[in-house]
């Protein structure tokens, strides 16, 4: 008998390796999502595509009835951040009704130890107490930074055309960098290995590196020197408002400010290999994938 596995924000760049991942191994993918037209590349590959709000409880409820585990993601980009609180709720809520064994949930991001006044940032802190309160068997997996985030327009056209890595950080904070797709692996993995139910994982790449030093990785992959640039976090969110519309850099911009004004910078790494010896997965050097990427980050 199959498994079945409810994956939310499936057509999203998080969550869709999750589903490919899971249909390489044999499993049943329901690939959640609101937006249909984004999901006929998952149709073909397998998945059953399932037409769902989260905002909406009672639908919410119904598919997650005869499934085994939950891929939960809560979207990170939404006009009101506190919503995804609500959704968290709903998915929880949901598997806890239809007797789901496992969720696995992806926090996109580590979960700070503290409030740092971003409520996409925040409400983390809520929904890992919900979470862990609710009855239902869970594993939590926090990344440190996805590497898809240096495809974004603040890093990869200042790449191509100015040969500087951009980002909002400044130079001295390091970060481990780690591929979507290897946090899918570790997903994955996670679901097939219910006994780990309570373990709450961070998960990074395999180096801590500051701003020169990822300079240095884009140098080696492209094989051309690259600089780096602390982009300023009024410029970044000034991206993210033009990428996803008035507004949506402005928390954001606030976190980083507070990088540069305080100069004390969050846990962005972690020592993957005890993590490694319970959810075997291979880890992407950070050269690596520049170069696996490598055509977003040449002047065409």
């Amino acid at each position: 008998m199959k498994t079945n596995v409810l994956i939310y924000g499936a057509t999203g760049s998080q969550a869709s390796p999750v589903v490919y991942a899971l249909l390489n191994k044999g499993y049943e993918a329901f690939a959640v999502t609101h937006t249909p037209q984004k999901s006929e590349p998952l149709k073909e590959a397998g998945a059953t595509i399932v037409i769902a709000d989260m905002a909406n409880r009672e639908r919410i409820f119904e598919i997650s009835q005869g499934m085994d585990a939950v891929s939960l993601l809560i979207p990170f980009f939404i006009a009101n951040p506190l919503d995804g609180l609500e959704y968290a709720k709903n998915a929880i809520d949901g598997a806890k009704l239809a007797g789901v064994k496992l969720i696995v949930w992806n926090t996109s991001g580590f979960i700070l130890p503290f409030r740092t006044g971003n409520p996409a940032i925040d409400v983390r802190l809520d929904i890992a107490d919900y979470l862990r309160s609710s009855g239902v068997p869970y594993i939590i997996i926090q990344p440190s930074a996805y590497a898809e985030n240096l495809l974004g327009p603040w890093n990869a056209p200042f790449v191509a055309q100015k040969n500087q890595a951009a980002y909002p950080t400044p130079e001295e904070m390091p970060i481990g960098w780690i591929a979507t797709q290897d946090v899918a692996s570790l997903i994955v993995a996670a679901i097939e290995r219910p006994e780990l139910a309570g373990s709450e994982f961070m998960v990074s790449g395999l180096e801590n590196l500051n701003g020169p030093a990822l300079a240095q990785r884009f140098s080696e992959a492209l094989e051309r020197p690259i600089d780096f640039y602390a982009m300023p976090p009024s410029e970044f969110g000034q991206i993210l408002d033009n990428v996803f519309g008035p507004g949506a850099g402005k928390g954001a911009a606030g976190f980083y400010q507070q990088l540069h004004d305080t100069q004390q910078f969050p846990p962005m790494f972690v020592e993957m290999k005890p993590v490694l010896e319970k959810l075997p997965v291979r880890i992407t050097p950070l050269k690596e994938w520049i170069v696996q990427h490598k055509t977003a980050f040449q002047n065409s």
